[in-house]
């Protein structure tokens, strides 16, 4: 199973995008023998359209036509927050299921399309504060490294 995050706005160059490299480099090793492949980070520039509900709607209709067919999870504040093992079996059911890609969607500054949060098959918080989408990539990256190591048995997860 592809996974791939898919997020509006570019990361520079500097530690926070060698910590994402990291956790997806590890999780490239650790997911292989488990059938959970490629995590590729696709990046698109923010909208320039005037309100905010424009600008949403545009950046939707970008991660929508980039996304692989597949699971889509939308990372936004109000949505269900879970454990990391939670988070591991359910992304092992999907593999487990056929699914042949699931993709994570980071909003904006704005956030993202409430129409696109609504189609999503899962929409997860990972705390009801808000996060900028830099730090949201990099803890969803090391969630995804834990992922593989909890589906492979690994001492990285400790409960």
């Amino acid at each position: 199973m592809r996974i791939t995050i898919a997020a509006i706005g570019r990361m520079k160059q500097g530690p926070e995008r060698e910590l994402i490299s990291r956790y997806l480099d590890r999780a490239k090793g650790t997911g292989k023998p488990l059938a959970l492949t490629h995590f590729d980070v696709l990046e698109f520039p923010e909208s320039r359209a005037g309100s905010a509900d424009a600008r949403k709607a545009d950046e939707a209709a970008t991660l929508v036509g980039a996304l692989p067919e597949g699971i889509v999870v939308a990372l936004d504040e109000h949505g269900r927050s879970t454990t990391s093992q939670a988070f591991a079996t359910q992304i092992g059911r999907w593999r487990d299921d056929g699914r042949p890609a699931a993709s994570f969607i980071i909003g904006g500054a704005d956030g993202l399309d409430r129409n696109l949060v609504a189609r999503a098959d899962l929409v997860l918080s990972f705390s009801p504060l808000t996060w900028p989408h830099q730090l949201v990539r990099i803890m969803l990256a090391e969630q995804l490294y834990r992922v593989t190591t909890i589906l492979s048995g690994h001492p990285y997860h400790r409960e």
